[in-house]
C-alpha cells in the first residue's frame, strides 16, 4: 500500500475558474492539508510536508480508527470549527509539544477531517485510476462516516454549482480548487488540478518602511496599517511586490512623509520569531506620517493581520488616511453553510 511519505498532489494557481465537462470543482478550505493512513490498528496523519500530525490530532486519529475499512488512504484537510467558522488561529495553536497541552486543545478546540480524495481502499492503491472513479469510490466510502470529526467535502461538475458557492458564503470562501475528472492522482506534482483564490482588496495606510538588505538606497517593504476602534493605527502586514525600479523610486515618494508617528497602536514585531530563518534580521523600521494610502490585494486574514504579502494596486490620493478602517478586514466566515 502507498507507504507514508507519499507526497500529496499538488495545484497550479491559475486566475479563473476553468469551465467544461472535464473538471470538477471542490471549496478550497484554510485548513492543513492532511493525509491518512490506516493499516489495522495502526493510523496515521501526513502532512503536506511530509512530517507526523497524528499526535497533535489525537480525536481525528480515534475517529479514523473506528471505520469499518481496515486499510486505506485518504487525502483531505484538517480544520478546527470555532464559533460558527473556520479558525485558522485555533487550528495553528493545536501544534504544540506538550502532550497535556494537545490533550486539553482537542477538547476544547476539537478538528475535523474534511475528506476529498481516496487513494487506496482495502490494500488496492487507487492512484492510477481517473479521479471520476476515485471520487465515485470516495462517497460509497463516505457512507461509513460519523459526519461530525470525519466528513466529505463536497465536489461538483457542474460550473454553475461554483457561482452557487460563492453567493451563498460570500468571501468566507478561501477559493476554488478543479482537477481533471480523467485524470490519475498526480503526487507532488501541479498537472492535474488548478487553485482560484479569493483575492479581497483594502486601502491601507502606509505607516512606515523598511529598506532592503544591505540598501538605504531602496525600499525593502511597505509597512500597512489600518485605524481600530479606538482611533490607533495597527500594523495588519506588509507590501513587498514592488519591481528594483519601483523600490528605488518609492524612496523619493516617501521621503517627504517620514517622522512622526508610525504606528501608534499595535506595531509590527519589533523582536526576532522564533520561526525566523534570519534571527540576526534588523527588524526596526522608519516612521512615516499618517498621509499615504495604498490599496493592496491580499488573500488571507489570521488574528487581524493579512497572513501573507499582499499586492500593491493603486495609490489613493481621493482616499482620507482616517477612511482606512480595521473593519475592511473583517468578513463574516459562511463556509461552513457549503458542509450542511
Amino acid at each position: 500500500m502507498i507507504p507514508f511519505g507519499y507526497p500529496p498532489m499538488e495545484m497550479r494557481a491559475v486566475a479563473d475558474v476553468p469551465d467544461g465537462p472535464l473538471w470538477q470543482y471542490e471549496p478550497k478550505w484554510d485548513g492543513f492539508r492532511c493525509l491518512a493512513f490506516r493499516e489495522g490498528g495502526d493510523v496515521a496523519l501526513q502532512s503536506k510536508a511530509g512530517q507526523p500530525l497524528g499526535r497533535y490530532f489525537p480525536e481525528i486519529v480515534d475517529a479514523l480508527g473506528r471505520l469499518g475499512t481496515a486499510r486505506y488512504v485518504l487525502d483531505g484537510e484538517l480544520v478546527v470549527p470555532l464559533a460558527g467558522a473556520l479558525s485558522f488561529d485555533a487550528l495553528q495553536q493545536r501544534i504544540h509539544p506538550a502532550a497535556s497541552r494537545v490533550a486539553m486543545l482537542a477538547k476544547a478546540t476539537p478538528a475535523w477531517y474534511l475528506i476529498f480524495d481516496l487513494l487506496a481502499e482495502d490494500g488496492r492503491d487507487l492512484v492510477e485510476l481517473p479521479l471520476a472513479e476515485r471520487r465515485a469510490r470516495l462517497e460509497r466510502f463516505a457512507s461509513q462516516l460519523d459526519g461530525q470529526t470525519l466528513r466529505l467535502s463536497p465536489a461538483t461538475r457542474d460550473r454553475s454549482v461554483v457561482d452557487d458557492w460563492f453567493a451563498r458564503v460570500g468571501g468566507a470562501l478561501d477559493g476554488v480548487i478543479a482537477k481533471r475528472v480523467d485524470a490519475k492522482y498526480a503526487s507532488g506534482s501541479r498537472d492535474a488540478a488548478v487553485k482560484v483564490k479569493r483575492v479581497r482588496t483594502a486601502d491601507c495606510v502606509v505607516g512606515g518602511f523598511r529598506y532592503a538588505k544591505g540598501s538605504t538606497a531602496q525600499v525593502g517593504s511597505l509597512l500597512l496599517g489600518l485605524y481600530d476602534e479606538e482611533g490607533l493605527l495597527d500594523y495588519i502586514g506588509f507590501c513587498s511586490a514592488f519591481a528594483a525600479d519601483e523600490k528605488r523610486a518609492l524612496i523619493e515618494r516617501l521621503r517627504p512623509h517620514a517622522g512622526e508617528p508610525g504606528f501608534d497602536g499595535a506595531a509590527p514585531d519589533a523582536s526576532p520569531s522564533r520561526w525566523s530563518r534570519d534571527p540576526d534580521r534588523d527588524r526596526s523600521y522608519v516612521k512615516l506620517k499618517h498621509e499615504l494610502v495604498l490599496e493592496v490585494a491580499f488573500d488571507q486574514v489570521t488574528s487581524g493581520r493579512i497572513r501573507h504579502g499582499t499586492r500593491p494596486v493603486r495609490w489613493r490620493r481621493d482616499k482620507a488616511p482616517r477612511q482606512c478602517t480595521a473593519e475592511q478586514l473583517a468578513t463574516p466566515d459562511r463556509a461552513l453553510a457549503l458542509l450542511d
